[in-house]
């Protein structure tokens, strides 16, 4: 497992590091394959301390954040919460097998808000980045939406080979949006 630790706004700390270090290691009983983890470390105001990391592993990205009045308390819960989401996704793979392994490449765009609001023919775009979406189940999907952590998740689905939305909703249900013919 490599591990890469930053301190923002803080002394870097040996002792930390280890602890950050001995902590995740924990995780490697869910992943056979070879880790890489991002760790952030940071104090914002003297009194907020958050431990952040970003694990790339075998194709899945997760993340996890935390904040606390204490650095090493925000480490343990940050560490918590990484391991709960990498048992749900050892289980969720356990019942669930995909067997196509086609991908699609999607781009994705940042445009600037301030050309949108002034009306100009071309969007200035600030930003593009591509990438390969991986056939998956909606459940997949949901489970990986869930580990990165974020609102809403392009996938292909893995019968269909259709480009879906699946998002989390204010009431916190999930909802999908599939594309229908014409």
């Amino acid at each position: 497992m490599q591990i890469a630790v930053n301190f923002r706004h803080m002394e870097s700390s040996e002792a930390v590091r280890t602890y950050v270090e001995d902590k995740l290691s924990r995780v490697k009983k869910y992943i056979d394959e070879p880790i890489d983890a991002q760790v952030v470390l940071s104090v914002q105001k003297k009194i907020h301390n958050r431990a952040e990391v970003t694990m790339v592993a075998k194709g899945l990205t997760m993340k996890s954040a935390e904040e606390t009045g204490d650095m090493y308390a925000a480490i343990d819960l940050m560490v918590d919460k990484i391991e709960r989401q990498l048992k749900r996704y050892k289980e969720k793979l356990k019942h669930h097998k995909s067997s196509n392994t086609n991908s699609r490449r999607v781009k994705k765009s940042i445009i600037s808000a301030s050309s949108v609001d002034e009306g100009t023919s071309e969007p200035e775009i600030v930003r593009s980045h591509s990438f390969f979406v991986k056939p998956m189940s909606v459940e997949e999907a949901v489970m990986q939406m869930d580990l990165l952590d974020k609102s809403f998740l392009v996938f292909t689905d893995d019968r269909s080979e259709e480009m879906n939305v699946v998002y989390r909703r204010t009431d916190g249900n999930y909802g999908l949006i599939v594309p229908q013919g014409s």
